[in-house]
């Protein structure tokens, strides 16, 4: 079950993320929950499976344009299909491994799977219900999507 102190450790962690890489602050929205299949993704994902102590899963979905933004905020001067594809996955694992800080070394976290498009399946149970953080980052929505027994 989450708790909203969990909440809040994904929310604090995901504002480090783009406060220390991009100099540029994060408005985080009313965060929501929902159940596994009702799960919506943008044009790529980084997706997280958490085990140990706790099992579940956390992704990061964001729009293509707004990777390709990050890809140059972050220092690169041209922006590749590879680098959009890694930044996903830097972004999802940063903020779970910022979790576990948190959370203990029972947290344990996989490597990240990215995903263009929609995936095939999240990984998680039907019973299964998550919290989105809807999230915006120098004009551009996106998701952090957490789903912790």
């Amino acid at each position: 079950m989450i708790t909203e102190r969990d909440i809040e450790v994904f929310i604090d962690g995901i504002k480090h993320y783009f406060r220390t890489s991009t100099e540029i602050d994060i408005v985080v929205e009313t965060p929501y929950l929902i159940s596994a299949d009702e799960i919506s993704v943008n044009d790529y994902t980084g997706i997280i499976g958490i085990s140990g102590e706790r099992k579940g899963f956390v992704l990061v979905t964001a729009p293509t344009v707004m990777l390709r933004y990050l890809v140059l905020s972050l220092g690169e001067k041209a922006v590749t299909p590879d680098l959009v594809h890694d930044v996903i996955g830097e972004v999802a694992n940063t903020i779970s491994g910022n979790a576990r800080r948190s959370f203990g070394p029972g947290f344990m976290i996989s490597v990240p799977l990215i995903v263009q498009g929609q995936p095939e399946r999240i990984g998680a149970a039907k019973d299964t219900n998550g919290y989105v953080i809807p999230s915006r980052w120098n004009t551009f929505p996106f998701q952090l999507v957490v789903s912790l027994q």
